[in-house]
C-alpha cells in the first residue's frame, strides 16, 4: 500500500471514531491539524520525486534530459503537416505536345484522317535556372558646339558597374531566412547558379533593404494586434554572435510577429511596445514579466496549464487534475472545429451541453 492510501485509509478511520464519539473533542483539533501537515509532506515528498521536463512544466526542451525516442526504430511521427503552396512571382513554361497516331499498329491502316477516341497524357515537371544578363551601355558624346562631354542616362535599378536584380536577391533571402544557411553556404550555392560571389556586405544589405521595405507592414500589424480581442505572448532563445538573445512572438489569428532583443523581460516587452498599449486579453505562460502589467487582462495558455496539469497528476494523482485536463483537451478540440474559432455565449456558460 502507497503513503497516500494509507493516510487515506487513517483519515477514514479516525473519521469512523470521530463520529462516533471515541475521540475526545481536544484530540480532533489536534489530529486534524497532524493529518493537514502529512498531507503537505506527501505533496512536498511526491512533487520533489517527479522530475520536471518540457512535458509536464513550462521548462524548454532545451533545458531538458535529450529525448532518445525519435531515434528509435518504430517511430512513425511525420511532424507538422507544411503547406503545399508555391510562390506566386515565378515564371511557369507549360507545353504540350500531341503524339499522334498515323497508322495501326496491327494492320497498317492509315489513321490521320481517323477522329480520336481518347487520350492519355504523362507530364514530366522539371526546372532549369537560366541566368539572365542585362547590359545597358550609356552613349557618350562630345558636343562639337562647346566641347562638353554628354552621357546617357542608367535606369534607376543600376547604379553601378555591376548588381543583381529582384531574383538573385530573393533566392539569397529565401536561403537566409527561411532555409536558414550560413553566408558561406549561400556564397557558395550562388556561385553555382551564376559564375559570380556575392559578398557577406552585400547580402546582409539585402536583409536591411528587406526590413526597411516591411517597415509599413509592420506598423499596420502591430496596429492590428493592438486592436485585436486578445493575443498570444511566447518567447523562446536563439544564439546570436555565440550570445543568446531571445526572438519575442506576438500572434493573433493568422497574423504573427516576431521581435529579436537581447532581454527576455520587462526591458525587452516594453522596448517591443505592444503589450504596454494592450488593453484586451493577453494569453502567455507563468512569466512574471507579463503579469506585472495592470493595463491589460491577463489568460494562461492551455498548452502551459496541461503540462503543468501532468505533472499533478504525475505526482499526487489528483482526479480533479484528470478531470481539468479532460476538459481542456475537449474543449481546445472542440473549439479548433469551429470556424469562428471560439465558444459562444451558450458553450462557454453551459460547457455539459456542448
Amino acid at each position: 500500500m502507497s503513503f497516500r492510501e494509507e493516510l487515506e485509509h487513517l483519515k477514514l478511520e479516525f473519521s469512523r471514531l470521530s463520529s462516533a464519539n471515541k475521540v475526545p473533542p481536544e484530540c480532533v483539533v489536534l489530529f486534524k491539524a497532524m493529518f493537514m501537515l502529512f498531507e503537505v509532506l506527501a505533496v512536498v515528498f511526491l512533487e520533489k520525486q517527479t522530475k520536471k521536463d518540457s512535458k509536464n512544466s513550462s521548462i524548454p526542451s532545451s533545458q531538458t534530459v535529450k529525448d532518445e525516442s525519435s531515434t528509435k526504430a518504430g517511430t512513425q511521427s511525420k511532424g507538422k503537416e507544411e503547406s503545399s503552396e508555391t510562390f506566386s512571382n515565378s515564371r511557369k513554361k507549360e507545353t504540350i505536345k500531341v503524339s499522334k497516331v498515323s497508322f495501326c499498329d496491327t494492320c497498317g491502316e492509315d489513321l490521320r484522317e481517323t477522329s480520336c477516341d481518347d487520350s492519355e497524357r504523362r507530364t514530366k515537371v522539371d526546372i532549369v535556372f537560366e541566368k539572365v544578363i542585362s547590359h545597358v551601355d550609356a552613349e557618350i558624346k562630345t558636343c562639337p558646339n562647346c566641347t562638353a562631354t554628354n552621357k546617357g542616362c542608367f535606369p534607376s535599378d543600376m547604379s553601378g558597374p555591376l548588381q543583381y536584380g529582384n531574383g538573385v536577391k530573393a533566392y539569397v533571402l529565401n536561403l537566409l531566412i527561411a532555409q536558414m544557411l550560413s553566408l558561406n553556404r549561400i556564397q557558395k550555392s550562388v556561385t553555382t547558379l551564376i559564375g559570380q560571389k556575392i559578398s557577406e556586405a552585400s547580402i546582409l544589405k539585402y536583409v536591411l533593404q528587406l526590413s526597411l521595405a516591411l517597415e509599413p507592414w509592420e506598423k499596420s500589424s502591430i496596429e492590428q494586434l493592438l486592436s485585436a480581442s486578445a493575443i498570444h505572448s511566447d518567447e523562446t532563445s536563439l544564439r546570436v554572435d555565440k550570445r543568446k538573445h531571445w526572438i519575442h512572438v506576438y500572434s493573433s489569428g493568422d497574423l504573427t510577429l516576431k521581435f529579436l532583443h537581447e532581454k527576455r523581460g520587462k526591458e525587452a516587452i516594453e522596448d517591443i511596445g505592444i503589450i504596454p498599449l494592450y488593453g484586451g486579453v493577453v494569453i502567455h505562460d507563468c512569466w512574471a514579466s507579463y503579469l506585472s502589467y495592470d493595463n491589460c487582462e491577463h489568460g494562461l495558455c492551455g498548452s502551459h496549464l496541461l503540462r503543468e496539469l501532468v505533472f499533478v497528476i504525475d505526482s499526487n494523482g489528483y482526479q480533479w487534475a484528470v478531470n481539468m485536463k479532460k476538459l481542456l483537451q475537449e474543449t481546445c478540440a472542440k473549439v479548433s472545429r469551429l470556424k469562428s474559432k471560439k465558444l459562444s455565449q451558450r458553450e462557454y456558460k453551459n460547457p455539459h451541453k456542448r
